[in-house]
């Protein structure tokens, strides 16, 4: 599978390396003259690029307020017979055991070997190394202090490996577990900052060849953007983009390859129907190996999700489009429009996200809500088309559709044909238990029966019918309102009511076709 990721070649012109900070050494000793020859011995000594930074403590107590203000020192030189006779071995216990740092090197010195045995102290606390003060020489000190320095460096390696090894994994379960393609772009983005302790600036494009842009074919669109790229529109083009950007991305394309330096990532995905997507990271701070390393770990099973979901996607909007056919026929057939059943579909997830319900069921909504009226498949035609009032007999074949629906959708196994069989056989239920066909009431009458109830009535009466004119929204609205408690389930109503922007949205992206009955 030729989905890999790499990054983009052009540096942040202004972006110098930082300079590392100095090694932290905490000296404990109540004796001032061993700080200061210590200072003075050790006074230019780097290890691995890196200075010492000196800090003083002269009894154990200072020594803990320091200890847990300053949890990055790297070593302790301390002594063992300070305010007591045992206060550095007492100390040595309380940072392994009561702090939890076991990354600090512990060099115990001593002036009065006596006090505490060497054999015995290396035994029974955790020290690194144990030295008499008498070897206060610049080459006994420098073998210390490599030492300390090298094993702390590598400690905190491995800690960082482990720590790095977390996020990545969290990362990738976070990638694993999006919903759709734009979720996708944006959960990338997102993992990538977290995984490298970043605060990246970036976006995210998408250049489709198959179904998921079939509107746009051979032309970028924005997915997913940081605030540093607000001001693009989400499914814009790239057009507007700074120019080392645009570059960067359009780069990966050419080379269908993923790009990476010391402050930017191109992160590259193709899948096997052609779809393209890029992911631009822009950084402050210079990109270490470990990061780079990360990024591959991350990228190589990002990898295998993005071909997963497109192939998700395919399935998912084939179904969706199957759906919306079907609905269209029956609505065809009874000379209705075909935009009333996506209108439908619309306005139950509108009310769905109103409620706060879960998102998969809301786009679950979105696709069943549509085949509300499959049923009337099995009604005739004089009945389906008829413009006058029904006859008493006509009227109970004509309320037949809503268990003829269900009963078609009922022996269907998959998730959302099980919810619109219950949209189905429910949505002309009533909540004071006045509707049909099982005089339901409240909340015996299933969630999504309740907001395709709501959705269909209010869409039916701004759609011209056979058998009626169209009503304008507002009167729609005020019948719908007259309704609440009666008709409809009073939380839905005021969701609706709190939000008719979205509504007259919905009504402005899917009018009726011209000419439509």
């Amino acid at each position: 599978m030729a989905t890999s990721l790499k990054f983009s070649s052009k540096p942040k012109p202004q972006a110098t390396p930082n300079t590392l900070p100095p090694w932290q050494v905490l000296i404990v000793d109540d004796d001032a003259a061993v700080h200061q020859v210590t200072k003075l011995v050790m006074r230019g000594f780097e290890f691995s690029g890196r200075n010492i930074e000196f800090i003083s403590a002269y009894n154990a107590e200072d020594a803990k307020q320091i200890l847990q203000a300053n949890p990055d020192i790297a070593m302790t030189l301390l002594d063992v017979v300070m305010e007591s006779n045992d206060a550095g071995l007492q100390l040595t216990r309380w940072i392994r055991e009561e702090l939890g740092n076991l990354n600090i090197r512990i060099v115990l010195r001593t002036g009065q070997p006596g006090q505490a045995p060497e054999e015995k102290v290396i035994r029974d606390f955790d020290i690194n190394d144990y030295k008499e003060k008498t070897e206060l020489t610049h080459a006994k000190l420098v073998t210390v202090f490599y030492g300390g320095l090298r094993g702390y460096r590598d400690i905190i390696k491995l800690e960082r490996a482990r720590q790095a090894l977390r996020r990545a994994i969290s990362a990738i379960s976070s990638v694993y577990d999006v919903q759709n393609l734009r979720e996708f772009a944006s959960a990338v983005l997102d993992q990538l900052n977290d995984l490298l302790n970043f605060n990246g600036d970036g976006l995210c494009a998408s250049l489709s060849e198959s179904y998921t842009a079939s509107s746009n074919e051979g032309h970028l669109k924005i997915l997913a953007a940081t605030d540093a790229y607000s001001e693009l529109h989400i499914d814009s083009n790239i057009d507007t983009l700074p120019s080392q950007v645009k570059g960067a991305i359009n780069k990966a394309l050419e080379e269908k390859q993923h790009h990476f330096n010391d402050f930017s990532v191109t992160c590259y995905y193709r899948s096997k129907v052609g779809s393209e997507t890029v992911v631009y990271l822009s950084f402050d701070n210079k990109l270490e190996p470990e990061g780079r390393e990360l990024l591959e770990i991350f990228t190589a099973n990002v990898a295998i999700t993005y071909e997963s979901l497109l192939l998700r996607d395919e399935i998912e909007e084939t179904q969706k489009s199957t759906i919306y056919i079907l609905g269209e026929a029956v609505e065809k057939r009874s000379k209705e429009t075909g935009a009333h059943v996506k209108r439908v579909g619309e306005i139950a997830a509108l009310l769905g996200r109103g409620l706060a319900l879960p998102e998969r069921y809301i786009n679950d909504l979105l696709q069943a809500a549509p085949l509300h009226d499959i049923g009337k498949i099995g009604i005739p035609d004089d009945i389906l088309n008829k413009p006058g009032k029904f006859e008493p007999e006509e009227w109970e074949i004509m309320k037949q559709h809503a268990f003829l629906g269900y009963e078609l959708l009922a022996s269907s196994d998959k998730r959302i044909l099980q919810l619109a069989a219950v949209i189905a056989h429910q949505h002309h239920e009533k909540w004071d238990g006045s509707g049909y066909p099982q005089g339901l009431s409240g909340e015996n009458i299933d969630m999504a029966g309740r907001i395709s109830a709501l959705a269909d009535v209010v869409d039916a009466l701004v759609s011209k019918r056979c058998y009626k004119e169209s009503w304008p929204l507002a009167d729609a609205l005020d019948y719908v309102k007259s309704q609440r408690g009666i008709h409809f389930d009073p939380a839905l109503i005021d969701v609706l009511f709190a939000n008719l922007d979205k509504l007259d949205d919905i009504y402005q992206r899917y009018p009726d076709a011209p000419g439509a009955p």
